[in-house]
């Protein structure tokens, strides 16, 4: 099996295609993919095979076939959008593109052809409010969620019902949770073996763990903490992606403006997070992934178009900055996969 990273790199309309090695982590070009149009973000299906992509500037979805062997791109769809998508998912069976659209205050359901392929009319076009940052189902399929900053949006996370037969979405009741403070919500993620999801709030400069009730599909607030270090950080800042790791015992969320990456562990009984440190990153840390293994942590830096690639200490879950690479102008997003060529 190899490892491959995709990164969207915006300004230079490319999607650059790495192999990683799985010992120290580094990378190695293997092709960069001409992507018209400013690609920002990504997702890829379920079984490996295909890559979606979200456009900027020219507002599109776009589908690549992945090479087994080499891990190479062929694209083999697209599909025209009335605003650019933030955010791109698949749904847990890989039938339907979900997406959210920030200035576009609505969320997007398209389907997947038997080829893998986008081209076709949503199944749903739904709006929502402005802000809308993310949208993905949980682990049954059952459930959606999609999270709204605040201030350019209403500090909130719509609920949803998915039809995994269909692709429709019906709000679930209730069809909004709301945080008491002034947070945030932006983007999620499930922790891999607990009913519980973690929210970067971009403007509360914090993360929030919710439950998840598996029963009705609805989360409840439990735990809020901050990205930020004690002594407080007085200049702009806003948090961006979360990630945490296949173990399911740390999590990491960016800061944009403090340039650092938070850390954090989790118990793995109740799903609770303890601060775990802070460690610098290249400037405005726009998009972050962890490696497959759990040995390494790469973060982007938008404005520097730089790399910046760290190894965890598989105990601690602390990191170490080991390396850095050029990317190009903008990188936007990091996908990692493992292919059996």
């Amino acid at each position: 099996m190899s490892y491959y990273m995709y990164v969207a790199v915006q300004d230079d309309n490319k999607i650059s295609v790495f192999t990683i090695d799985p010992e120290t982590g580094g990378l190695t070009l293997q092709t960069d993919v001409p992507v018209s149009g400013g690609p920002f973000t990504m997702a890829i299906s379920p079984d490996r095979r295909f890559l979606y992509v979200g456009c900027r500037e020219v507002t599109q979805l776009v589908s690549f076939e992945i090479d087994q062997a080499n891990g190479g791109l062929t694209q083999n769809g697209s599909v025209a959008l009335e605003a650019w998508p933030v955010y791109v998912a698949t749904d847990r069976a890989g039938k339907f593109v979900l997406s959210a659209y920030y200035q576009g205050a609505r969320v997007g359901v398209h389907p997947i052809g038997a080829d893998g392929s986008v081209g076709g009319a949503p199944v749903e076009w739904l709006e929502t409010a402005t802000g809308a940052h993310a949208m993905q189902t949980d682990p049954t399929n059952a459930y959606a969620f999609v999270p709204h900053i605040a201030g350019n949006g209403p500090n909130s996370i719509w609920q949803f019902r998915f039809d995994e037969n269909t692709g429709n979405i019906t709000p679930n009741s209730p069809a909004t949770v709301a945080p008491e403070e002034f947070l945030g919500p932006r983007h999620f993620c499930f922790h891999p073996a607990l009913d519980v999801l973690y929210f970067s709030n971009e403007q509360g400069c914090s993360v929030s763990a919710y439950n998840l009730d598996t029963a009705s599909g609805t989360l409840a607030l439990f735990q809020t903490l901050t990205t930020l270090p004690p002594e407080g950080f007085s200049e702009r800042n806003t948090c961006s992606q979360i990630q945490v790791s296949a173990s399911g015992r740390f999590l990491y969320a960016p800061n944009r403006g403090h340039n650092s990456i938070a850390c954090f562990t989790v118990d793995t009984a109740t799903g609770e997070l303890s601060s775990n440190g802070i460690v610098p990153s290249e400037p405005i840390p726009n998009a972050l992934c962890l490696d497959l293994q759990d040995k390494f942590l790469y973060s982007a830096g938008q404005d520097s178009g730089q790399m910046a690639i760290f190894g965890v200490n598989e105990d601690s879950g602390e990191l170490t900055r080991i390396a850095t690479h050029p990317l190009g102008n903008r990188p936007g997003w990091i996908s990692i996969t493992e292919l059996s060529g």
